[in-house]
């Protein structure tokens, strides 16, 4: 036994609920795919002054939860904490949005680090599928990209994820509405720390999830009062185009994220089943980042959904799969004759698409039909001395029992009708 564990606040993924985590990643990269997004993937760490700048100075994120190095080369480098970042500091470095038509749409899948206090749905490390969509002002864009998640939920099989939505309003909007916030928040009875960060960046505030201060924010001042009437009507499309689509949402005033850089759209997807951590996902509209990170005016819109949070609102609606199956056909030969036979049918199913496995190791009849079950096989195929004199294979049915000789040169065949 090892005396090595996993960090503290990680954990391993292994069979069988692995392949929930994979499910998950496959069916939301599958359905931004189908909307034209590609794949892109960034160093696990960066710069750590790409964080500082374009996360912002004043998060948690930053302030505390960034797992920052100093190399044997003495740079400062930070595992990434959030995906949006790093790649649009990729698509800059590599002119992505000078190659072609706008708006660039990316989309990418991998692991992030943030060092917080370890609990059920927060983890150091976790996991998230995101998507960009580069270069373009266009409030059906961030209506996409909304509705795209959406679907990706639906596809699970997930029923109660709630959509809540807002907007932080612009350059020229939110400065009045920063403003008339500050001047309200230096009333309350704060903290040092909260106080500071009235000066920084006050709608921060809004996110503070302690009791205490959310009870002083009754009559708070809110961006939507303060929306300029571009930024109104930039919402207003925004919110008919998702009514248009058949997605339900809740308006939230308070909603800002923990991120500096959104600017007018700004979202969540919740979840009732997961207790303190109930978001599941979550973006919106970072018009300014690109000129943050030194690069042209590039509007952008984006989001990331949680792979960890989502497998436990799968399994708190019990739409999760317990035991998926790992292959559909599982080969059980008898003798040395049949192991060749079987191994090569074995080897053309996979060619062939069909998920296929068979025993090693010459186990007898009983401990090769029990490994057949293990494997969540639908279908088995077993031959002998007798079935190979006949030129037969046996196709078992492990669901129903039902055996059925089947010809040599039909195997493949068969099995590719009986699972179509």
């Amino acid at each position: 036994m090892t005396t090595f564990r996993a960090p503290k606040g990680t954990f391993d993924l292994l069979p069988p609920d692995s392949a929930a985590f994979l499910a998950v990643r496959e069916a939301m990269a599958r359905t931004v795919r189908l909307a034209g997004y590609r794949y892109i993937e960034t160093p696990v760490f960066e710069d750590t002054g790409l964080f500082k700048r374009g996360v912002g100075e004043s998060t948690d994120i930053v302030n505390k939860e960034m797992y920052t190095f100093t190399s044997q080369g003495g740079d400062s480098l930070t595992l990434r904490p959030e995906g949006t970042a790093s790649v649009l500091r990729a698509a800059l470095e590599a002119n992505l949005h000078k190659a072609g038509q706008l708006p660039v749409k990316l989309f990418y899948s991998g692991s992030y680090f943030r060092y917080e206090k370890p609990q059920k749905g927060r983890y150091r490390h976790f996991s998230q599928v995101g998507a960009e969509a580069l270069g373009s002002e266009d409030p059906q864009v961030d209506a996409e990209l909304i509705i795209l998640a959406v679907d990706a939920f639906r596809g699970l099989g997930l029923s109660n994820v709630r959509l809540l939505l807002n907007s932080l309003g612009d350059a020229v909007c939110r400065p009045v509405y920063r403003a008339a916030l500050q001047e309200f928040l230096r009333g309350l009875d704060l903290d040092d720390a909260t106080r500071a960060r009235i000066e920084i960046n006050p709608l921060r505030v809004l996110d503070d999830k302690r009791p205490d201060v959310q009870a002083q924010l009754t009559g708070a001042p809110m961006i939507v009062d303060y929306l300029c009437e571009d930024c109104k009507a930039f919402h207003n499309e925004v919110r008919e185009l998702l009514t248009d689509a058949g997605v339900a949402f809740e308006d939230d005033p308070k909603l800002v994220r923990g991120l500096d850089y959104y600017t007018r759209t700004t979202f969540e997807f919740v979840h009732g089943g997961l207790g303190s951590q109930s978001a599941v996902g979550g973006g919106g509209r970072y018009d300014g980042l690109s000129e943050l990170l030194g690069g042209p005016s590039l509007p952008s819109v984006g989001w990331a959904l949680g792979v960890d949070r989502t497998v436990l609102a799968m399994e708190a609606e019990g739409v999760l799969e317990k035991n998926p199956s790992r292959v559909e056909v599982f080969a059980v030969p008898m003798n040395d004759e049949a192991r060749r036979l079987l191994f090569g049918v074995v080897r053309d199913l996979r060619r062939l698409g069909v998920s296929a496995d068979t025993v090693f190791g010459g186990r007898g009849l009983k401990g090769a039909m029990k490994a057949a079950d293990r494997s969540g096989a639908r279908y088995a195929l077993v031959a002998g001395e007798r079935d190979l004199a006949d030129n037969l294979v046996q196709l078992k049915d492990l669901v129903s029992g039902e055996q059925t000789p089947v010809a040599v040169d039909q195997i493949i065949s068969t099995i590719k009708e009986r699972l179509s």
